[in-house]
């Protein structure tokens, strides 16, 4: 059966205005989350103080290793229903999205599980400072106990942004962000219920935002409304998600071990190297908004259009997401690096503190440009249903050059510049290596047809 036709398609229309219009409301989505992240960070770090706001910091990359598998899994799902949606198949498509919402229900169970259970453990295995480690477990626990919101919110958005539609997930952003302040204040300044209480409020807001995003797909009236008693697996459908999205999960996966490690050399150097760190983290996402909201454009992007066999048109739009990407990381980039010092000093007064987040911005900002290119030429891949070359090549440079580089020269130098210097280095061994693949190699054909899905799966 074919599906209706929608103004959410992007296999019609000028090019550069159905991406934009697809990535602007995810650039803002992602701007009012990250103004989130910064107050929640000021209201952290001048309510509860530096020892607290390192606590908090210190966690950020244990928290992407244990949801980057399941969420890089989930981004098969983005693939899948894209390249069905594009073909036009109403039947495929809706036994995608159900198996898609009944995979994060799985998913979000997994990490909970295994969050509250592992993530002590890891902490101490990172070397997290003794005086900021009860803090940074409590965070953790109380994070990791409320998983499930957090990943069947993305799941949920993920189905609408593959089908064309970002406005409504930046609409119910929008709403959960102002949430989590409000919520912030709540339990900090009247509940003083410390970072328990920071985490237990991103959680509630997640919970909020992952209903209110079923509750738009249950009632929407289009080919993808969700029917709840439909919610199931379909194990031929699950097999091409995790098929598409199994590279992507390991990505995440292997790419977080060497984030750890990046965060266990920066423990070792103390609490106000962490929180000097951690408060660049909260600024460096405002460098992370065009990095991440073209590529996911482009990702659905590229998957319509060589679903509905618009090749052409596929590789303009991706040359066109790849400039805009790139152009606007570097300006943010650039911004920041001049504006640094009074960033950081809004988070924190120590002098020292400043100094570390400060040094650290400094060397990674002008790089943004080889960040944004890695990101896209990896989501116009995926798209194209060949997410086995970014998955290789991040998780060789991202994870084992990077906890190469840092075993050998960190002992060496014993220098915080030498751990600065570990992500400029890799970006731009990435950005090479995906340049070459793309421009030479023909992505456009081959996997990225609905029967070369089901054949990649093997389920046809």
């Amino acid at each position: 059966m074919a599906a209706s036709k929608s103004s959410d398609l992007m296999t019609s229309g000028p090019i550069g205005r159905k991406i934009v219009t697809f990535a602007f409301p995810i650039f803002l989505g992602y701007l009012f989350q990250q103004f989130y992240n910064v107050a929640d960070s000021l209201i952290v770090g001048n309510l509860l103080g530096n020892s607290s706001l390192a606590a908090v910091s210190s966690t950020g990359s244990l928290t992407f290793l244990l949801v980057g598998f399941f969420m890089g899994l989930a981004s098969g799902e983005g693939v899948v229903i894209s390249h069905y949606f594009g073909a036009e198949d109403e039947t495929e498509l809706r036994r995608a999205v159900h198996t898609a919402l009944a995979f994060g229900i799985a998913s979000g169970l997994a990490v909970t599980v295994i969050g509250v259970l592992l993530a002590p453990q890891i902490l101490l295995w990172m070397g997290t400072p003794e005086e900021v480690l009860e803090e940074a477990t409590a965070y953790i626990q109380t994070y990791f106990a409320g998983a499930l919101g957090m990943v069947f919110y993305n799941t949920c958005t993920g189905i609408m942004r593959a089908v064309g539609d970002s406005r409504h997930p930046l609409q119910y952003l929008i709403i959960s962000s102002i949430l989590n302040v409000v919520l912030d204040l709540i339990m900090i300044a009247v509940l003083h219920l410390g970072v328990g209480g920071a985490a237990l409020a991103t959680i509630l807001a997640q919970f909020i935002s992952a209903f209110l995003c079923l509750w738009r797909l249950v009632h929407v009236k289009e080919v993808y409304q969700v029917r709840l008693r439909e919610i199931r697996f379909h194990w031929d459908m699950l097999k091409q998600i995790i098929s598409n999205g199994l590279p992507a999960g390991l990505q995440n996966s292997i790419i977080s071990i060497g984030n750890v490690v990046v965060q266990s050399n920066i423990n070792a150097f103390g609490e106000m190297a962490v929180a000097g760190y951690g408060a660049y983290t909260r600024i460096d996402g405002f460098g992370f908004i065009p990095i991440t909201s073209f590529p996911m454009a482009l990702t659905t992007f590229v998957s319509q259009n060589l679903g509905a066999g618009e090749y052409e048109r596929a590789k303009k739009g991706s040359r066109f997401g790849i400039l805009c990407s790139v152009a606007l990381a570097e300006v943010v980039g650039i911004i920041i690096y001049v504006t640094i010092p009074v960033l950081i000093g809004a988070f924190t007064r120590e002098e020292e503190a400043i100094a570390y987040g400060v040094q650290w911005a400094r060397i990674c900002t002008p790089f943004y440009f080889l960040l944004s290119f890695s990101h896209c030429i990896s989501a116009v891949l995926r798209g194209a249903g060949r997410a086995v070359i970014p998955m290789f090549t991040m998780m060789a440079y991202w994870c084992f050059v990077r906890v190469g580089f840092l075993t050998v020269m960190v002992p060496i130098t014993q220098s915080f510049t030498t751990v600065s210097w570990v992500y400029p280095l890799t970006w731009l061994l990435s950005a090479v290596t995906l340049g070459i693949y793309y421009l030479r190699v023909d992505w456009l054909h081959g996997r990225h047809s609905v029967r070369g899905m089901r054949r990649a799966a093997g389920t046809d």
